[in-house]
């Protein structure tokens, strides 16, 4: 036991002996006779904290693991928050997990805590997609709320997303008060456990009927869909959540033609049909695309456990199914939104769309050539949610989203919302289609209109201690040493968002950044190009995004012009990895 340093093992002490339930006991004891120093140190190293999407971690017993009491500590650290941002009001919460293991048992213990603190809790039956907890929470004028969500990570994976009394997930000062008060926590007998019936509410069906209706109000192009409602779409909820809403939400906007992938179709934790339940994964949509090709289908869509995310494919120029990434979805979404917008004589300078920061520019392009305004955010959708509230009553936000596969159409919510996205993607293909179009040749079009814009990303896996302390080497190396030229172009600005500073290479002029602190650098080629390098707020990862663009004459340009934008991608990774 000598490699475990002497904090990490005052804390095993402290499990080992204080008032945590026999198997918990049992599961460390079991590492300790086994001499297992490396899974102990990960396990106990340090206390689960909340990143860019909240608590999430590996399920098990540690203090840096997600179980009854590290659900519990920072449920009870939350309540604390609550009780003392809101004296004397009486304070609800809404909470709602997805189809993961123990994601139930979770909502449980989270809902226990806080009615033991007084504080009434509005409990959905069964499980719903996150999107709906952020519609909750708002409907119900509630001051938080909690998602039992681990996202699209495997099936070991279980978390916790906070929510704010906006409906979005907490941002600073408050995230970081929160924090505050989960750490001042220093005994799980501070915890309070105790179930107390009276302040929990059931909700369910009733919440589920608001919220669709909401969503279906937003429809722009209701003919278009009349026209075209037996579009042949297929839906995979990759065993989670989407499977309670998006088929209703789908029918409710008129498409009358929908096929379920059935292997995929029943919520379970395990995920046994795919290696990761993903929609950025090819492999997740497997099943999915077997299934279009033998209906001939016009649409795909795959959504995460939590179904905040959503992947689609469609059909290129050749008739074969090709995987859109997130950064093309997300532009064609805001250029049919504004494109239809402008159809009907609604934009009049007071809506707004976002994206964040390394999320395709394609879409700042659309947004600019339309003359509607656009914002940058960190990313994090968190950060998209808060702009929204701080606009609210002033701008109308039309939609936004992120390259990692999540969008959000209207201000129903303060999160990204793969249901109101999959019924809008699928209206959008309607909208397409009813002008002779597939949605493939719809993004060609914008390409020869705006310019043809590739991304890339390259994520790597740092697991454990030594994991994060090798991921924060890199980003200090990158700090101190940019690199100085990138795919043969050399670097003309450093943005240090973490320092607020950006920096012109050229003549080390330095101005200031206006964004909340947080660890991302990228660099800007004469040429345009653009790369971001961050560690992930959720996964034991670094994550470096690549942008490059031409313009593109026209759609016959696409192969060859796309061939030499993959070269050069490919080239700016190795010189940045060199």
């Amino acid at each position: 036991m000598s490699t475990i340093d002497s904090a990490t093992q005052q804390t095993i002490n402290k499990w080992l002996n204080g008032n945590y339930d026999a198997d918990t006991k049992k599961d460390i004891q079991k590492l300790v006779d086994a001499n297992a120093s490396t899974e102990l140190t990960d396990a106990f190293y340090k206390n689960l904290e909340f990143g860019t999407g909240g608590l999430r971690g590996i399920m098990g017993a540690g203090s840096n693991r997600v179980n009854k009491y590290t659900i519990g500590t920072a449920t009870q650290g939350l309540a604390n928050y609550l009780n003392n941002k809101y004296p004397n009001e009486k304070i609800s919460v809404a909470i709602a997990h997805d189809s993961r293991n123990n994601s139930d048992y979770f909502a449980e213990i989270t809902a226990n805590v806080f009615s033991a603190n007084g504080i009434l809790v509005y409990f959905f039956s069964a499980l719903r997609p996150t999107p709906e907890l952020s519609f909750a929470v708002r409907h119900f004028g509630c001051k938080s709320g909690v998602m039992l969500t681990a996202s699209h990570n495997p099936k070991e994976y279980n978390g916790y997303k906070a929510y704010g009394a906006d409906g979005g997930q907490f941002t600073s000062p408050d995230d970081k008060m929160v924090i505050d008060e989960v750490n001042k926590i220093n005994s799980i007998d501070e915890v309070k456990f105790d179930r107390v019936e009276a302040n929990i509410k059931l909700i369910g069906e009733d919440v589920d009927k608001l919220y669709l209706d909401g969503i279906t109000a937003l429809s722009i192009s209701p003919e278009a869909i009349k026209n075209q409602h037996d579009l042949k779409i297929v839906f995979s909820p990759i065993h989670g959540t989407g499977i309670t809403l998006l088929p209703q939400a789908l029918k409710q906007f008129g498409f009358t033609n929908l096929t379920l992938v059935e292997e995929q179709s029943m919520p379970d934790g395990n995920f046994p049909t795919v290696v990761y339940p993903n929609p950025e994964e090819k492999e997740a949509l497997t099943l999915a695309l077997k299934k279009a090709k033998e209906i001939d289908a016009d649409l795909v869509l795959a959504t995460d456990p939590d179904a905040d995310r959503v992947g689609i494919a469609v059909k290129d120029t050749n008739n074969e199914w090709v995987l859109l990434n997130g950064n093309q979805t997300g532009s064609l979404l805001i250029n049919y939104l504004l494109s239809a917008w402008q159809e009907k004589g609604k934009l009049d300078g007071k809506q707004f769309i976002v994206k964040t920061i390394v999320t395709s520019n394609l879409i700042a392009a659309i947004a600019d050539k339309k003359n509607v305004t656009y914002y940058n955010t960190l990313t994090g959708f968190k950060y998209i949610g808060q702009l929204m509230t701080q606009l609210e009553g002033e701008k109308y936000f039309i939609g936004g989203g992120e390259e990692s596969y999540g969008y959000l159409i209207g201000d129903l919510v303060r999160d990204k919302d793969a249901i109101v996205s999959a019924a809008f993607i699928a209206e959008m293909t309607a909208y397409y289609k009813d002008k002779g179009k597939s949605l493939y040749e719809a993004l060609l079009d914008t390409y020869v209109e705006y310019g043809l814009y590739k991304e890339d990303l390259v994520s790597l896996t740092k697991k454990g201690k030594t994991g994060a302390e090798e991921i924060k080497a890199m980003m200090e190396g990158f700090r101190n040493n940019p690199p100085k030229s990138l795919g043969g172009s050399k670097v003309a600005v450093l943005k240090d968002y973490e320092l607020g500073q950006e920096t012109n290479l050229h003549t080390n002029e330095v101005s200031k950044l206006d964004y909340p602190t947080s660890d991302v650098l990228q660099f800007i080629t004469e040429d345009g190009s653009i790369v971001s390098a961050r560690p992930s707020g959720t996964e034991p990862k670094i994550k470096f995004y690549c942008s490059v663009n031409a313009p593109l004459a026209s759609k016959a340009d696409f192969e060859k012009v796309n061939g030499e934008l993959t070269e050069k991608v490919k080239a700016v990774m190795e010189d940045l990895q060199a």
